[in-house]
């Protein structure tokens, strides 16, 4: 069997990394494309390095620009790769612009679709990635949802042949890279922190870095915690803090950290030993639960809301007052850790599906 799997983007490498390793122990032939969504080191190809991932067999090298422009330019040259290739399935992954583009360009040339990551639903349509997620769940063939929630956001929409609830390939990856980052990272020597010591923040969500007033919000909002925050930047959201005009009031707060990127393995390091994690991500949402450690959502919604229901998870937006309060320990509920994302065995019941 030959699949042609489309990744693009970081949190996709992640993804990908422990069904492309099943698919190719069972003997199948995978054709991996890279859009060039995500395109410098830090956030594309430390990720292949680290997680062990083959170099993809194509890069089309689309890059940045425009919604349109992107996903049109993917569109055109997924198109071209999966008529040659001529592949039994398009696998795509989440919900990028490179996944869009992979699962329109499969289904107009009637090539089945598989969406790993189908379901997921913030009901926010002003979030790009929502569009991406519904068209993409439109299309597939089969879906493979990481939770019962997702099952359920199918079925009210109509979509039940074809799903199924396979878990979270994100937590197989945690399960696969854990203890590797543990023996092989550095991380926290290098920055000099010490376990449960310090706050955790990533900001890259265009409702966050495309408007300055919530980024101006949200950065008060680690200045005035008081607290270590170590603060990896996003390309977007670097471009947009001297924008927002911010860097002044950082200058004056110097426990608020702002470092490069990191990969994979220093992340997982840094996630499983921060006191809690501030974020707009939502892969490092469920990364929190995985490791037990308190999440603040700076957004108004979140499609995890069964972190939000099990207590690990406070939605706060971008509201400096309520990322305060939470940060200080309000308003939490954490219970005990359910296996709402699966048993870390994703990854095979995906293979076992394509390949029955």
């Amino acid at each position: 069997m030959k699949i042609l799997t489309v990744v693009g983007a970081r949190p996709q490498f992640i993804k990908a990394a422990p069904v492309s390793k099943a698919l190719r122990a069972a003997g199948h032939h995978e054709y991996l494309v890279h859009t060039g969504q995500h395109y410098d080191y830090a956030m594309s190809q430390v990720f292949f390095d680290e997680l062990g991932i083959p170099q993809p067999d194509v890069n089309l090298g689309v890059g940045s620009g425009s919604h349109g422009r992107q996903t049109g330019e993917m569109l055109m040259r997924l198109e071209a790769v999966i008529q040659e290739q001529q592949p039994d399935w398009v696998l795509v992954y989440g919900d990028t612009n490179s996944t869009l583009a992979g699962a329109l360009a499969a289904v107009k040339l009637h090539v089945p679709v598989a969406h790993v990551e189908a379901g997921l639903r913030s009901f926010n349509r002003e979030m790009p990635e929502e569009h991406n997620r519904v068209l993409t769940d439109h299309c597939a063939d089969l879906l493979f949802c990481p939770t019962q929630t997702a099952v359920n956001n199918l079925a009210r929409e109509g979509i039940t042949q074809g799903v199924h609830l396979v878990g979270d390939t994100m937590y197989d990856a945690v399960l696969q890279f854990g203890e590797l980052a543990r023996q092989r990272s550095r991380i926290l020597e290098t920055l000099g922190l010490t376990p449960k010591r310090y706050l955790l923040a990533t900001v890259h969500r265009p409702y966050n870095t495309d408007n300055p007033e919530n980024l101006r919000s949200i950065l008060s909002a680690f200045v005035e915690c008081g607290e270590t925050v170590i603060f990896p930047v996003h390309p977007r959201t670097q471009a947009r803090l001297a924008e927002a005009g911010v860097l002044e009031m950082l200058q004056s707060a110097p426990q608020v950290r702002l470092i490069e990127p990191v990969g994979y393995l220093d992340m997982l390091m840094l996630e499983q030993n921060a006191r809690m994690i501030l974020t707009d991500s939502g892969g490092m949402q469920k990364e929190a639960y995985f490791f037990a450690v308190p999440c603040v959502t700076l957004r108004p919604e979140t499609e995890w809301v069964e972190t939000v229901e099990a207590g690990w998870n406070v939605v706060v937006g971008a509201d400096s007052r309520r990322i305060v309060a939470a940060v200080s320990g309000e308003a939490w509920l954490a219970k005990s850790l359910a296996p709402i994302f699966g048993l870390g065995d994703a990854s095979c019941h995906i293979i076992d599906i394509l390949c029955s």
